[in-house]
Protein backbone atom coordinates (compact mmCIF):
# COMPACT_ATOMS: atom_id res chain seq x y z
CA UNK A 1 0.00 0.00 0.00
CA UNK A 2 1.29 3.41 -0.97
CA UNK A 3 1.98 5.40 2.33
CA UNK A 4 0.40 8.72 0.95
CA UNK A 5 -1.57 9.80 -1.95
CA UNK A 6 -1.69 12.94 -3.37
CA UNK A 7 -4.64 14.20 -5.55
CA UNK A 8 -5.97 17.79 -7.19
CA UNK A 9 -3.22 18.23 -9.35
CA UNK A 10 -4.23 19.66 -13.15
CA UNK A 11 -4.13 22.54 -15.73
CA UNK A 12 -5.10 25.89 -14.39
CA UNK A 13 -4.20 29.09 -16.29
CA UNK A 14 -1.99 31.71 -14.68
CA UNK A 15 -3.59 33.20 -12.05
CA UNK A 16 -5.85 30.79 -11.18
CA UNK A 17 -6.14 28.06 -8.25
CA UNK A 18 -5.82 24.79 -6.93
CA UNK A 19 -6.30 22.53 -4.21
CA UNK A 20 -3.65 19.56 -3.30
CA UNK A 21 -4.58 16.88 -1.08
CA UNK A 22 -2.70 14.42 0.53
CA UNK A 23 -4.26 11.28 2.16
CA UNK A 24 -1.90 9.76 4.52
CA UNK A 25 -4.32 6.56 6.01
CA UNK A 26 -1.36 4.19 4.30
CA UNK A 27 0.94 4.60 6.96
CA UNK A 28 1.26 2.37 9.28
CA UNK A 29 3.52 4.44 12.01
CA UNK A 30 2.99 7.87 13.69
CA UNK A 31 4.39 10.76 11.81
CA UNK A 32 4.60 14.66 13.31
CA UNK A 33 5.27 16.51 9.57
CA UNK A 34 3.85 16.13 6.39
CA UNK A 35 5.58 18.58 3.53
CA UNK A 36 4.93 19.00 -0.05
CA UNK A 37 7.60 19.04 -2.56
CA UNK A 38 7.77 20.00 -6.04
CA UNK A 39 10.19 19.00 -9.00
CA UNK A 40 10.37 20.52 -12.82
CA UNK A 41 11.71 18.68 -15.40
CA UNK A 42 15.12 19.04 -15.22
CA UNK A 43 15.51 20.45 -11.79
CA UNK A 44 15.99 19.28 -8.11
CA UNK A 45 13.13 18.69 -5.88
CA UNK A 46 12.57 22.11 -3.99
CA UNK A 47 10.43 21.71 -0.54
CA UNK A 48 7.20 24.36 -0.68
CA UNK A 49 5.34 23.82 2.64
CA UNK A 50 5.19 22.01 5.98
CA UNK A 51 2.74 21.63 8.48
CA UNK A 52 3.21 19.50 12.20
CA UNK A 53 0.53 17.38 13.00
CA UNK A 54 1.00 17.84 16.55
CA UNK A 55 0.70 21.87 16.66
CA UNK A 56 0.46 22.83 13.37
CA UNK A 57 3.24 25.11 13.07
CA UNK A 58 4.02 25.75 9.41
CA UNK A 59 6.85 26.28 7.20
CA UNK A 60 6.76 28.09 3.66
CA UNK A 61 9.70 28.91 0.64
CA UNK A 62 9.84 31.94 -0.13
CA UNK A 63 8.54 31.38 -3.75
CA UNK A 64 5.59 30.32 -2.15
CA UNK A 65 4.43 32.49 0.64
CA UNK A 66 1.51 34.85 0.54
CA UNK A 67 -0.13 32.06 -2.29
CA UNK A 68 -0.08 29.08 -0.66
CA UNK A 69 -1.54 27.71 2.06
CA UNK A 70 -1.15 24.72 4.15
CA UNK A 71 -3.73 22.69 6.19
CA UNK A 72 -4.07 19.66 8.21
CA UNK A 73 -7.09 17.02 9.24
CA UNK A 74 -5.33 15.41 11.69
CA UNK A 75 -9.02 13.55 12.29
CA UNK A 76 -8.59 12.01 8.10
CA UNK A 77 -4.97 11.55 8.57
CA UNK A 78 -4.89 14.82 5.25
CA UNK A 79 -2.72 17.35 4.47
CA UNK A 80 -4.28 19.87 1.92
CA UNK A 81 -2.27 22.33 -0.43
CA UNK A 82 -4.81 25.54 -1.00
CA UNK A 83 -2.71 26.81 -4.02
CA UNK A 84 -4.07 30.55 -5.80
CA UNK A 85 -2.49 33.36 -7.71
CA UNK A 86 -0.95 30.44 -9.69
CA UNK A 87 2.52 31.09 -11.94
CA UNK A 88 4.44 29.36 -15.19
CA UNK A 89 7.19 28.61 -12.81
CA UNK A 90 4.59 26.39 -10.20
CA UNK A 91 4.18 24.01 -12.88
CA UNK A 92 5.57 20.94 -11.48
CA UNK A 93 4.92 17.16 -10.00
CA UNK A 94 3.96 18.04 -6.42
CA UNK A 95 4.55 15.50 -3.87
CA UNK A 96 3.47 14.81 -0.79
CA UNK A 97 5.61 13.71 1.97
CA UNK A 98 5.82 12.21 6.07
CA UNK A 99 8.28 11.70 8.79
CA UNK A 100 7.60 10.76 12.45
CA UNK A 101 10.49 12.59 13.63
CA UNK A 102 11.16 15.99 11.66
CA UNK A 103 9.33 19.26 12.85
CA UNK A 104 8.68 22.32 10.81
CA UNK A 105 10.10 25.53 12.13
CA UNK A 106 9.06 28.99 10.08
CA UNK A 107 12.63 29.66 9.31
CA UNK A 108 14.44 26.38 8.47
CA UNK A 109 14.49 25.09 4.78
CA UNK A 110 12.98 21.17 4.22
CA UNK A 111 14.99 18.88 2.40
CA UNK A 112 14.12 15.83 0.64
CA UNK A 113 16.00 13.94 2.77
CA UNK A 114 14.55 14.84 5.72
CA UNK A 115 11.54 12.54 4.93
CA UNK A 116 11.13 9.07 5.00
CA UNK A 117 7.78 8.01 3.06
CA UNK A 118 6.62 9.85 0.26
CA UNK A 119 3.63 9.93 -1.85
CA UNK A 120 3.52 9.23 -6.43
CA UNK A 121 3.00 13.00 -6.81
CA UNK A 122 0.26 14.95 -8.91
CA UNK A 123 1.30 17.00 -12.41
CA UNK A 124 0.41 20.74 -11.96
CA UNK A 125 0.61 22.39 -14.88
CA UNK A 126 0.37 26.01 -15.15
CA UNK A 127 0.17 27.92 -18.69
CA UNK A 128 -2.38 29.81 -21.08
Amino acid sequence: QVPLVESGGGLVHPGGSLRLSCAASGITVDYNAIGWFRQAPGKEREGVSCINRSDGTTYYAESVKGRFTISRDNAKKAVYLQMNSLKPEDTAVYYCAADPDLYCDPGTIISALDFGSWGQGTQVTVSS
